[in-house]
């Protein structure tokens, strides 16, 4: 019955989601040149994550030049603004991430980033090498259209404009968990929550969603193996950790390949760090492994969690060695999940407002993102969709990847990603026109 109700929502939802009215679509074109302002400033002023002051201020200053009910300080540099539209209807959250990465620029364009910051004690260059300029320019052109049709608007919307999804600096909280824990719905309960993110895996002018698990969770891991130093030329008057911490890597690629159902759904274990040891000729007191284990499904995920577990503690035993483990360690994303019934209903939004040839099914993506927190902090479904960056006439396999210094996001993802959001939140608020 559960699944007939998803089934039957989406096909309503596919049967019920008119195009933008020609004066709201006008209203949109209108904007762009502003949109686009907003996005060059923000990509030639970036800031790392919990220092994005200047992009913050930006952010509230328009927010209420609009008249939304702001407030700052979430989570640090986080912005919430909220619109009350003129009818009765649902409540819709909207998030776009802030901050940008210690990459220095190589893209040559005339608003590159010269901008530089400290990370991990060392000065380096920032710049938006992941696209959030363009998430938070999209957003407040969407906050912009909206405002003008506040009258008509049913329900109410809140923009969530969040730091640090990169991660917080380190010895430090951040993100969308700080957020919430700081209240961000301590006065909106938002029914649902959309989110977006442009990518070089995909052409300008088109956009992609997946139902169910669409990115990967992210959980990170140290695992320590304390042995018995003892000489090199002596071993068995010791217990050596580098050989136990070698059979974990190695008895840990089994997890996947032997211990979870990829009928399911698949699931990464990766070791990405192996420190032991000084010299050549001593068997050292401890190894130590560090590496991130990734799942698009919950149950995966704390199955690979707890093989990982204990995997290391018996292969340590048997080697007379012991274990100090942290799994998960540091920061943990949950799965990015898109509820298959409100994933249907926005995916008729895209294809009304782009065109069905332009919506596609993306591929799971093993990246991850706090998005979902949000969601999970308030039991509200959400839908997270990408929006495409890389230029026509280029290859989106062979383009410089999000995160890359020559990451180049055509401006043509503006219009693609402000409609696509714009279309998505009136047809689910239920607008009328």
């Amino acid at each position: 019955m559960k699944m007939y109700k998803s089934v039957l929502l989406g096909m309503l939802a596919c049967a019920a989601a008119p195009a933008l009215a020609q004066d709201d679509d006008a209203r949109l074109r209108a904007l762009l040149p502003q949109i686009t302002a907003w996005r060059r400033d923000l990509h030639q002023h970036p800031e790392l994550s919990n220092r994005e002051v200047r992009t913050a201020k930006l952010v509230a200053d328009e927010l209420r030049k609009l008249g939304y009910e702001v407030r700052t300080g979430i989570a640090h540099t986080g912005v919430i603004g909220v619109l009350k539209g003129g009818k009765p209807g649902p409540k819709l959250a909207l998030r776009a991430d802030m901050d940008a990465l210690p990459v220095t620029e190589q893209t040559g364009l005339p608003f590159a980033s010269k901008a530089t910051g400290e990370y991990l004690g060392k000065q380096v260059g920032v710049m938006h090498a992941c696209g959030h300029d363009a998430h938070t320019a999209i957003l407040l052109g969407v906050a912009t259209i909206l405002a003008g049709m506040k009258q008509q608007l049913p329900g109410e919307v809140m923009l969530i404009f969040q730091p640090a999804e990169e991660g917080a600096p380190l010895g430090e909280e951040g993100g969308a968990p700080l957020m919430v824990k700081d209240g961000v719905f301590k006065d909106f309960k938002p029914d649902a929550v959309f989110g977006m993110h442009v990518r070089s895996a995909l052409p300008v002018g088109s956009v992609a969603v997946l139902p169910g698990g669409e990115m990967a969770s992210s959980d990170t891991f140290r695992i320590v193996v304390h042995g018995r130093g003892s000489h090199g030329a002596q071993p068995w008057l010791g217990i050596d950790p580098i050989v136990a911490a070698a059979q974990i890597v190695t008895d840990a690629q089994a997890i996947v390949s032997r211990r979870l159902d990829l009928n399911k759904s698949p699931a990464v274990v990766t070791f990405g760090i192996f420190n032991a040891g000084q010299r050549f000729n001593i068997v050292p007191e401890s190894a130590e492994l560090q590496g991130t284990v990734r799942a698009f499904d919950e149950s995966v995920r704390q199955q690979a969690l707890s093989s990982l577990r204990n995997v290391a503690e018996h292969v340590a035993a048997a080697n007379g060695a012991t274990i100090e483990a942290k799994i998960p360690f540091d920061d943990s994303n949950p799965v990015t999940y898109n509820d298959p019934a409100l994933t249907a209903r926005v995916r008729a939004s895209l294809e009304s407002a782009l065109g069905k040839e332009h919506v596609i099914d993306t591929l799971r993506w093993t990246a991850s993102e706090d998005f979902p927190t949000l969601g999970l902090a308030v039991h509200a479904p959400s839908v997270y969709f990408f929006v495409g960056a890389t230029p026509a006439g280029v290859d989106p396999a062979t383009a410089p990847a999000n995160h890359s210094p020559k990451f180049l996001l055509d401006e043509g993802a503006l219009e693609t990603g402000t409609r696509a959001m714009l279309q998505a939140t009136l047809d689910y608020l239920g607008y009328q026109g």
